[in-house]
């Protein structure tokens, strides 16, 4: 007599909702609470690409709606929602008086250095 196994599902997805959710909570909590106190802190991080003018800048901010874009670092003044890069994913949220930020870019940024590393609270 053979002893029939139970079978194991696996799954290859998991059931959260990934990053645009916690982006949400993130500026719903974060954000509003910077926004209170009229700051917004950013941070961001540019390599430059060897052999290439073009640099990677990953960059966030978050807080004051009015000065979460100037919070960002000076080299990606301008690039927020453009299409002057080679690749460029800019994702803003705002919720009542909080904005949250997040760019990607590869291409040429002039003023960015071979390596930087960017935090501001403004």
């Amino acid at each position: 007599m053979s002893e029939d196994q139970p079978k194991t599902r696996t799954r290859y997805r998991n059931r959260g909702c990934g990053f645009g959710c916690a982006s949400f909570f993130f500026v719903l909590t974060v954000g509003i609470v910077l926004s209170l106190f009229n700051v917004a802190v950013s941070f961001g991080v540019s390599v430059r690409v060897p052999l290439t003018d073009s640099n990677v800048t990953v960059a966030g901010s978050v807080g004051e709606k009015d000065k979460a874009v100037a919070a960002l670092p000076d080299y990606t003044n301008g690039r927020l929602g453009s299409n002057q890069n080679f690749f460029n994913n800019s994702i803003t949220m705002t919720i009542w008086r909080a904005e949250g930020i997040t760019l990607v870019i590869l291409g040429k940024q002039d003023g960015a250095g071979p390596i930087d590393l960017h935090l501001e609270l403004r």
